[in-house]
């Protein structure tokens, strides 16, 4: 890529970056990491508070590994896709006993903690250690596909090419690269966004091979949203809230009352327990895991 459209695009994010505390000088590499494990699927605006909560009740990810599973699971709140929550614990508990307490700064190392995949080690080796990695989420696959290969989506799954073009135009100096990787995420975010494009602001505009071609319509299968209301997780989240807001124990008929349809419900509960962010407990009363 020109450095000019390398160049554009940091100098984009330096006057128009969201103010996130998870960026600020000071963020620790917990705090990264906490941020990454959040917002996978959900809005910065739903994070923010839960972050500062979690951040403020558990600064380091030894006190976090001290509390049960199940503390964690409630501070989670309504965030939804819970598991990454009981992930996280693991994860602090993983780290304080082969790491010291401290996040590992190397990428191996943190892709080998527990529910770390290939993006969120990236992501935090990138934004917490500064360093050269390809950080490819949705929005960063969507700029890429749009600014270089002139498509409106990128493929639905994750491929090698697109993470050959992402490697290739890291700039070399790593605090630089962890930075252009910031700044093209936030441009998806804000500017190339999936649905509502505001190339009149973006910065690369007249780069854009996309915008270049006429801006063609997406050649693919059809990209449906998800249906949320009367699913098996509409039916989980229920049943959890409950948990959650409980003191300790709940009794089934506590349960048996948020959802009417018993078979969807108990399937759910079902999952909930294998899971494991419901304990049954021997008196038939069920809790959030110890």
């Amino acid at each position: 890529m020109k450095p000019t459209v390398t160049e554009a695009i940091l100098d984009w994010y330096a006057a128009n970056a969201r103010d996130l505390p998870w960026r600020a000088p000071d963020a620790t590499p917990w705090g990264v990491l906490v941020s990454e494990i959040m917002l996978q699927q959900t809005p910065v605006a739903r994070v923010l508070p839960v972050w500062r909560e979690w951040m403020a009740r558990w600064p380091e990810p030894a006190a976090l590994a001290a509390e049960p599973s199940g503390e964690a699971v409630r501070a989670w709140g309504r965030l939804g896709y819970p598991r990454r929550a009981l992930r996280l614990h693991e994860a602090a508990r993983v780290i304080v006993e082969r790491h010291g307490g401290r996040v590992p700064s190397s990428h191996e190392e943190l892709l080998a903690l527990p529910g770390i995949g290939a993006y969120t080690a990236a992501a935090v080796a990138s934004f917490a250690f500064r360093q050269r990695h390809a950080v490819l989420d949705t929005n960063v696959r969507r700029v890429l596909a749009r600014l270089v290969s002139g498509e409106e989506y990128p493929p639905r799954s994750q491929t090698a090419a697109e993470v050959r073009l992402a490697e290739s135009l890291l700039p070399d100096d790593a605090p630089t690269a962890a930075r252009w990787s910031v700044a093209v995420m936030e441009l998806g975010a804000l500017v190339c966004t999936a649905r509502t494009p505001r190339c009149v602001d973006c910065p690369v505009l007249s780069s854009c091979a996309w915008h270049a071609a006429g801006r063609p319509a997406y050649d693919g299968p059809p990209r449906r949203g998800q249906r949320y209301a009367g699913t098996d997780r509409q039916c989980r989240g229920r049943l959890l809230a409950v948990l959650r807001d409980a003191d300790g124990p709940v009794d089934k008929s506590a349960l048996d009352a948020v959802w009417s349809d018993a078979v969807q419900r108990e399937r759910a509960l079902d999952a909930l327990v294998a899971d494991g962010l419901v304990d049954p407990l021997d008196d038939g009363r069920y809790a959030l895991p110890a």
